[in-house]
Order: structure tokens, then C-alpha cells, then sequence
């Protein structure tokens, strides 16, 4: 894949090839196995070509996500080596986010389906929300969007609930706790500030001008297009992957750039980087103005 980025022309960026776009308008749905062997591959390909290949996928992502999906990971070295673990116990983390070492998965994700129902009945009808931690204050709008059920049908693990925010409501600031870990970078400290929904400022300690050149990437790039409440408690330890990183119990993430359109979302852009905030240690959650989780626990 570097070797792409190094050779492609302009027009290899940004061009969708027919057989692709034909490919995705026959699919009857699809399987996406992460497996990388190397999570790095990507860190010194040139972000502006990283960018603009992505604005040129965005019309295959669109056609894709209205059919049925799934995506998952297989436990590889590298997965291991960014989790800060050997194989074996990574392998054993993975299967126990996907409660494949309950005696009855099924069952088991059938009962967080009714907790996170649960979740959604309380959020029903909510307007502002409001989160609260060390160099964070931030509020935003939900009013009238809808909270979706993230529970295994889809992300494989899963446990969020997750809905798109008004999209010019986000004021305040947040610090994130957790790098974002993507295109073989990973861009640490990140510090956002939002006035009207919008990104006015950004800054991080590491890889902070490819931060700014996602961020602008396109005009939907520096608006949230997702508020996401992390809700498995099988998943505790960030890894350095997003997939399971958002589910972390005790958590909430905001993504910049695309909404999910099933949420009421209406921005758009070729972008949606989740950024993860921990709640566990001090953090509080209000909504319409009443405390509904403190420390990562739901009141």
C-alpha cells in the first residue's frame, strides 16, 4: 500500500475505478476482517495524497453502507504488539470483548442488547448534553436525533449506544485521553475547541499537522457526526484499535466528520475519526442538566 501512495498519479488518487464501483453496486453486503501485519505501513506516506484518495473511496463507503455490513478484526502480531501484549493474550482479549468465552454468547449479547435498550428509553426525547472532566467542558445538542443500538449486529465486538449531534450545537472544549491510531499514525493530546459546531482550534503533541490537514480535509471535516457511549465492560484496556477503543465501559467518543444518516445525522464529509474521552476516573456525564453517569457508572 505505500508503495500506491508513492507511484499513484493524480488521477490513481482521485478516480474510482469502474470494476470497484461495480463491485460494490453488486455486492449483496459485506465482510471486513482486519488483519493487518503492520499497523505503521502508512506513517510516512504524505497526508494531503492520503486524504485525497479517501474523498475518492467516500462514493464507494456510500454505496456500501446501504447493505449489509459487518466488521471484525483476527488477532494478528501487530494487534498485539500495539495492545502491549503477546499473541496468546491478545487472542484471549479479542474473544472476550466478543463474549466468545461465555458459556452462551448469544445470550450474553442478547443481554446488553436490553441494557443498552434500557440506555436509549432514559436518552429518549434528550436535548443537551453536557461532559464534564480534567480539561474538558463541553455541550452539545441531540434534540430530536435518534440513539442507536450498536450491539454485535454490525461492529463485531460491539456495546455502544451512539446518535449524530445537532450539527452547529457543540461549545466548549475537550481533551482527549487516548491517541486517535489511524493511517499508520498516531496523533496524541489532541485538544479541541468547538464554537457552533464548528472546529476553531486544534493542537496536539504528536502528528499535530496531520491532525489539521484531516481536519480540513473537507468543509464536514470540523464538525462532530457522532456522540458515542461506550458500554462493554469486557473491554477496560485501550488497545490502540478503534474498533474495540470505542466500547470501552466507561467511556464516550466524539467522532469529527460523517454522520450515520440512521441517526438523524445530516453532515457529510469523507472523514469520521472517533476520539475517545475517559470517563472512569472523575468524569461526569449530564443530560438535560441531570448527572446520567459519574466516574464511568450510569446513576
Amino acid at each position: 500500500v505505500p508503495a500506491f501512495y508513492e507511484h499513484a498519479s493524480n488521477t490513481h488518487l482521485s478516480t474510482v475505478p469502474d470494476y470497484l464501483l461495480s463491485l460494490a453496486e453488486h455486492a449483496d453486503g459485506t465482510i471486513n476482517i482486519g488483519s493487518e501485519i503492520n499497523t505503521r505501513a502508512l506513517s510516512q506516506v504524505d497526508p494531503d495524497r492520503q486524504a485525497t484518495y479517501a474523498r475518492s473511496m467516500s462514493v464507494l463507503r456510500k454505496v456500501l453502507t446501504t447493505k449489509p455490513w459487518v466488521i471484525t478484526l483476527f488477532p494478528t502480531q501487530a494487534y498485539a504488539q500495539d495492545a502491549e501484549m503477546n499473541l496468546p493474550d491478545f487472542e484471549n482479549y479479542v474473544y472476550g470483548a466478543m463474549f466468545a468465552d461465555e458459556d452462551d454468547p448469544i445470550a450474553a449479547w442478547k443481554s446488553l442488547r436490553k441494557e443498552q435498550e434500557t440506555l436509549i428509553k432514559k436518552l429518549k426525547g434528550a436535548d443537551q448534553v453536557r461532559i464534564l472532566s480534567d480539561n474538558t467542558d463541553l455541550s452539545l445538542s441531540v434534540k430530536g436525533r435518534t440513539f442507536i443500538n450498536s450491539d454485535g449486529r454490525r461492529n463485531m465486538p460491539s456495546g455502544e449506544v451512539f446518535t449524530g449531534p445537532i450539527e452547529t450545537s457543540a461549545n466548549g472544549y475537550i481533551q482527549y485521553d487516548f491517541p486517535v491510531c489511524v493511517h499508520g499514525r498516531e496523533v496524541d493530546d489532541i485538544r479541541l475547541v468547538f464554537k457552533e459546531g464548528k472546529v476553531v482550534e486544534a493542537s496536539a503533541s504528536k502528528n499535530e499537522a496531520f491532525l489539521i490537514t484531516m481536519l480540513d480535509s473537507d468543509p464536514g471535516a470540523r464538525y462532530l457526526g457522532e456522540l458515542g457511549i461506550g458500554t462493554n465492560q469486557k473491554i477496560q484496556t485501550f488497545i490502540k484499535n478503534i474498533l474495540f477503543d470505542e466500547k470501552i465501559g466507561g467511556t464516550i467518543h466524539l467522532a469529527v466528520g460523517n454522520s450515520y444518516p440512521e441517526t438523524g445525522g445530516t453532515n457529510t464529509s469523507t472523514l469520521h475519526w472517533d476520539m475517545i474521552k475517559d470517563l472512569r476516573a472523575g468524569g461526569e456525564l449530564y443530560v438535560d442538566g441531570k448527572l446520567f453517569q459519574k466516574n464511568g457508572r450510569f446513576v
